[in-house]
């Protein structure tokens, strides 16, 4: 595995690498002492998997408050999607900022995201699958989301979106004097 850094602290690209021959291929998906330096003391408690049927599906931006915080491990299993990472933590240098890269399964990335920093991702083909792995059990009472759309964080999304649930399109833009998650 190829932990990559990329330009918000704590957000990683892990690449892995699958071996071929004539009966097709094996690839190692999660390996914790191989993640060690970027998963540290946490544990996997949860894993997801979510099936998005059309192109331009947009989910997000969702994240756990404390004592619930999360990290995930994400990863594309079938099509292609665009993965967003928003820095939410107060006090970090990247606040308020984002990143996205695009998961396909032939490109073996896993994008990690830790806690503090709200994850959403938009299908760049139709019938794409996610495999989400969780540090923390789903818990109704510590979720929170950002509107997608919040033109205080000017996100770039590959195509106006065809698909997003009534839920997150009921998320709160950032208040002006918004000040991150504490955790």
């Amino acid at each position: 595995m190829i932990i990559n850094t990329t330009p918000l602290a704590g957000v990683f690209v892990v690449q892995t690498a699958a071996k071929r021959d004539a009966r097709g291929s094996f690839e190692r998906l999660f390996c914790d002492k191989e993640l060690e330096p970027v998963i540290q003391h946490r544990s996997i408690r949860q894993i997801n998997y979510s099936v998005n049927i059309q192109s331009g599906a947009t989910r997000g931006l969702h994240y756990q408050n404390v004592p619930d915080a999360e990290m995930k491990l994400v990863r594309c299993l079938k099509g292609r999607v665009w993965d967003v990472a928003l820095d939410l933590r107060f006090g970090s240098a990247t606040f308020l900022q984002w990143f996205a890269h695009e998961l396909t399964p032939g490109g073996s990335d896993m994008m990690v995201i830790p806690e503090g920093v709200a994850h959403g991702f938009q299908t760049l083909e139709s019938d794409s699958h996610l495999l989400y792995l969780h540090t923390a059990y789903y818990s109704p009472s510590s979720e929170s989301a950002v509107a997608w759309n919040d033109p205080r964080l000017a996100i770039t999304w590959p195509s106006e979106p065809s698909e997003i649930s009534d839920r997150d399109r009921q998320h709160p833009f950032l208040p002006v004097d918004y000040k991150g998650v504490v955790l």
